[in-house]
């Protein structure tokens, strides 16, 4: 089909075709290589987020070695604690996703997108530059910031640009794709830790180069359309159509779409949902299990990663020993993910995640009794690919059961939960490690999980095969 034909069906489907139309047309999409690569160029601007999100377990001995924080402290909420930076990291991502989500339900998910990751570079660069602990813990927060809107905005993208058949696989390779940055923060970290090249520490080399290599996104965000779902939502249908023209056309499957123009029903109002609506019905079920299983999940996810190397050292590692076994650890993030591509879209969601987190019990408490490297190593990866399989199961899961107009918000809202688990998981993992060492924190993790399981299992709905909005 030529441009002058595409642009002459665009601007008459413009006028018949509304927003759920365009949600029915994005279903019967085939994977294409269009659409693969806009999932891939998403998540390579997410990459800086895992960055940013693992540097913090990495860099943790040295911040200790330099002498700006401490492994554990007397107090409970002692701020001169790597608590104390976890908790600012989260603290920071919670105030991201609980206040600013609806950011990209307003001004749109491309915009959102580059400047999010543009505040928390700056933030990075500022927090390299700190001598104190109170400085350093203030930048860290503020660029927990902009990992949390980019988090759900980068999510809700995915969800509105992939069908639901395929949107599994294609948060398995999102997740795969983003972490890829787990190694490569682990090799530097490892690298530049025990060092201090041209007299300046090393854990501010492994944050710098992060916060550089994200001015990347300037370039990727050249080639990135604006979600039509979004745009038609807020009454912009004829770009919208242009977008989804070539998604179709990049499938081969232009041509084929006019009869879906001929059965359009007119276009609605783009939806008006408050804050306050979303603790009400039909929205109230699904924000109070997905709080519930945020909260929870964090801890397991977060109380292993952020501590790898802490708590090798706990079990008499070295901390060089204990990085170089975090590296090898590590690279079970991006490779996990894509083995779970295998059934991500063939199995229902909620069972993917409880199974997922079954898993992280079994293994978790194994890497809590292993002494020998070996079986440490092994029982790291497995905890690992358990961790990243829910993770890429539940960010596809709780974007797509809440409708287009509230998306990110929504998403924002019940994401924000596992910050705030996050934040006071640090304080917690840190009194259990000094109470009852690393079986206590394993413990602590099982816990978590069972819940989640009950959870998920009793109250998750069903969202296998069906459409956005449905």
């Amino acid at each position: 089909m030529s441009v002058a034909s595409m642009d002459a069906a665009t601007d008459l489907a413009a006028a018949s075709t509304g927003p759920d139309e365009i949600s029915r047309r994005l279903e019967s999409l085939p994977a294409s290589s269009y659409a693969w690569r806009l999932v891939i160029l998403l998540s390579l601007g997410g990459c800086f987020e895992i960055y940013d999100l693992f540097f913090t377990g990495y860099i943790a001995p040295g911040l200790i070695r330099s002498g700006l924080l401490t492994t554990t402290t007397q107090a409970f909420f002692g701020f001169s604690g790597i608590g104390a930076f976890v908790a600012a990291t989260f603290a920071g991502l919670f105030a991201g996703t609980f206040f600013l989500g609806f950011l990209a339900d307003r001004f749109g998910r491309r915009a959102i997108f580059t400047f999010a990751l543009l505040g928390y570079s700056a933030a990075s660069v500022i927090m390299v530059c700190q001598t104190t602990s109170e400085g350093l813990l203030l930048w860290r927060f503020i660029a927990g910031v902009g990992i949390g809107v980019e988090i759900i905005t980068i999510d809700a993208y995915i969800t509105e640009l992939v069908p639901s058949w395929m949107r599994g696989r294609a948060f398995a390779v999102n997740q795969a794709t983003m972490f890829i940055s787990v190694p490569v923060v682990a090799f530097l970290s490892w690298w530049l830790v025990p060092l201090s090249p041209y007299g300046i520490d090393g854990w501010r080399w492994v944050v710098l180069i992060g916060a550089a290599a994200s001015m990347v996104i300037w370039v990727l965000r050249l080639y990135l359309p604006e979600s039509p779902l979004w745009l038609a939502r807020h009454g912009r249908t004829e770009e919208a159509l242009k977008i989804l023209a070539m998604l179709e056309a990049s499938a081969a499957t232009a041509s084929a779409r006019p009869k879906f123009i001929a059965d359009a029903v007119p276009a609605r109002a783009p939806l008006k949902v408050g804050f306050a609506e979303l603790f009400r019905p039909p929205y109230l079920s699904l924000v109070a299990l997905f709080m519930v299983f945020n909260f929870c999940q964090a801890f397991g996810f977060y109380g292993f990663a952020n501590w790898v190397p802490t708590l090798l050292v706990e079990k008499g590692i070295t901390v060089t020993k204990s990085l170089q076994y975090s590296f090898i650890v590590a690279f079970a993030y991006p490779i996990a993910p894509l083995l779970a591509a295998s059934f991500a879209d063939r199995l229902e969601r909620k069972w993917i995640i409880c199974g997922a987190c079954a898993a992280i019990i079994v293994f978790g408490m194994a890497f809590s009794q292993f002494t020998e490297p070996a079986a440490l190593i092994l029982s790291g990866v497995l905890l690992t690919a358990a961790n990243t399989t829910m993770s890429y199961a539940y960010h596809a899961y709780q974007s797509e059961v809440f409708p287009t107009a509230i998306r990110a918000r929504a998403a924002g809202l019940v994401y924000s939960m596992s910050r705030i688990s996050a934040t006071f998981s640090g304080f917690i993992v840190a009194h259990m490690l000094r109470v009852a060492g690393v079986s206590g924190v394993f413990g602590l993790i099982t816990s978590a999980m069972v819940l989640v399981i009950v959870v998920v299992a009793t109250f998750g709905p069903q969202v296998q095969g069906k459409p956005l909005d449905a």
